[in-house]
Order: C-alpha cells, then sequence, then structure tokens
C-alpha cells in the first residue's frame, strides 16, 4: 500500500493531497496557518507531501536524505512538465 501513494505522489500529487486530508489526520498539526498549505496545494504540491512525510514519518529530524529528496521534489515542481509535449 505504501507503494502505491508513492506512486500517486509522483503521478498526481495534488489528488493525493486531498485524499489524505478527507481521510486521515495526515496534515492535523503539521502547518500553524491555513495559508501554507493552500499555497503548498497549489503551487507546490510535491514539495508539500515531502515536508508533510519528514514530519510524520521521520518525526520531523532533517537529515542528509530528507534534504536531499526535498531539493528533488522542489526541482518536480518547478520543473515545465506541460512545455515538454510537442504537438
Amino acid at each position: 500500500m505504501p507503494c502505491l501513494f508513492a506512486v500517486i505522489a509522483l503521478l498526481a500529487p495534488r489528488v493525493l493531497t486531498v485524499v489524505l486530508w478527507l481521510f486521515t489526520d495526515w496534515f492535523a498539526g503539521l502547518f500553524s496557518s491555513l495559508l501554507w498549505p493552500i499555497l503548498g496545494f497549489i503551487f507546490a504540491p510535491t514539495t508539500m507531501l515531502w515536508y508533510s512525510v519528514v514530519h510524520n514519518v521521520y518525526g520531523g529530524e532533517w537529515g542528509t536524505l530528507q534534504i536531499v529528496v526535498m531539493v528533488i521534489a522542489v526541482l518536480i515542481d518547478l520543473s515545465p512538465a506541460s512545455s515538454r509535449r510537442k504537438g
């Protein structure tokens, strides 16, 4: 089941964010204001998901692996995926 969530997170991070928000308490207490999750959902969904993984799975500890994956998540969010398609 975790592998399925990982695949969904890479293919459709906003869908996974909505599912997690509706059916779990994954984001409870993670953000101090409602502004940050809304901005993360709109502009950086993969980065927001990884930030929540670090806080929920790794207990908020930022090691080398967590920082490397955060950089990858930011690059995924900044990459213009729609401009690669021709036609």
